[in-house]
């Protein structure tokens, strides 16, 4: 290895999913995410499901899908990859377990095996009345 990708390498997030622990990422998330000392951080504001004409799916599953995808957009715009976010956030309008699967279906569809920290967040609402679902992200750009 030469001393570049060993600095390229000291300088991607780290996952930390203790043996010990219950493992989180059947659910779309890892425990913890160690960063660098050294990197520059991004904080991305909530993405809902809205599409570039502002339009909001009415379902669940749909709007999911599409915030999953704003993010995705804001990450390259960022000129950074999925494999640099080290936290979300997620907020659920009257969640239930049955939104689960949808929850994990997106994040490891968008992180594979990299999968950051996460929070899920209930909430009776979000900023605009349709909104059922919102992602925050922090991402790790250096």
């Amino acid at each position: 290895m030469t001393s570049q990708s060993r600095a390229s390498a000291a300088a991607m997030p780290v996952i930390v999913n203790p043996s010990h622990l219950h493992d989180p990422t059947p659910n779309g998330y890892s425990t913890a995410v160690v960063t660098p000392m050294s990197g520059r951080l991004a904080f991305i504001s909530g993405q809902g499901g809205q599409d570039r004409t502002g339009a909001l799916p009415s379902d669940f599953g749909g709007q999911v899908k599409q915030a999953y995808a704003n993010l995705a957009a804001v990450i390259a715009a960022l000129g950074a990859r999925s494999d640099q976010v080290v936290k979300l956030t997620v907020y659920v309008v009257d969640h239930d377990m049955s939104k689960l699967g949808v929850l994990t279906e997106n994040v490891t569809g968008m992180f594979g095996t990299k999968l950051p920290a996460q929070t899920l967040v209930p909430v009776p609402r979000l900023a605009i009345e349709p909104m059922l679902f919102e992602v925050e992200a922090v991402v790790l750009l250096d």
